[in-house]
């Protein structure tokens, strides 16, 4: 997998985060500088240790479906990026006033937003990727986009959470399709 496309892939997967944390600046009356980093924090590290967690799977299974490695990659990628666009639809709200930093709550947004990557984890695998080069980028990614992501929910209000998830579901599709039609014609 090209660097260009581990930068598209952390992108699609930090909207998640993105829109959980935009709900989260929505929550803030004055954000303090650790206010904007928590979240970053843990999306980021989770953002990254769920790839490698898959990654480790992957590498497992890749040599004994090698030959379908690509359909198993598109329909990995499509579901989660059909989720991540089904879910951009969703009139679901968080609740405001409440305290979303304390750590189990911290832990298991991070959980959530996080599942998907394990799933590209698998991929990566199946394509050889360097995974400290992927988990980092993924990572780093997904750490400044959080934090932009509370400023925005800060700043603006909830109106970017929908278009944040749906993009991110659209960039993961197009990859998918990517890899497939890589494959199957060239």
């Amino acid at each position: 997998m090209s660097f260009a496309e581990i930068i598209l892939i952390a992108i699609g997967l930090s909207m998640d985060a993105f829109a959980v944390s935009v709900t989260i600046g929505l929550s803030l009356r004055k954000p303090k500088t650790k206010e904007y980093i928590i979240p970053g924090l843990y999306f980021g590290i989770f953002q990254a240790l769920m790839p490698f967690i898959g990654y480790c799977t992957g590498i497992f299974f890749a040599n004994y479906i090698r030959d379908l490695d690509h359909w198993v990659a598109f329909v990995l990628l499509s579901l989660i990026g059909g989720k991540m666009i089904k879910e951009s639809f969703s009139k679901e709200e968080e609740k405001q006033g409440e305290n979303l930093f304390l750590c189990a709550k911290m832990l298991l947004l991070s959980i959530a937003t996080s599942i998907d990557a394990l799933a590209v984890g698998i991929t990566l695998a199946f394509f050889e990727t360097d995974i400290i080069t992927a988990i980092s980028i993924i990572g780093i990614t997904t750490f400044l986009v959080s934090i932009i992501g509370v400023k925005v929910g800060h700043i603006c209000g909830i109106k970017f959470r929908s278009k944040a998830e749906f993009f991110g579901g659209a960039v993961l599709i197009i990859i998918g399709f990517k890899i497939l039609i890589e494959h199957m014609f060239f």
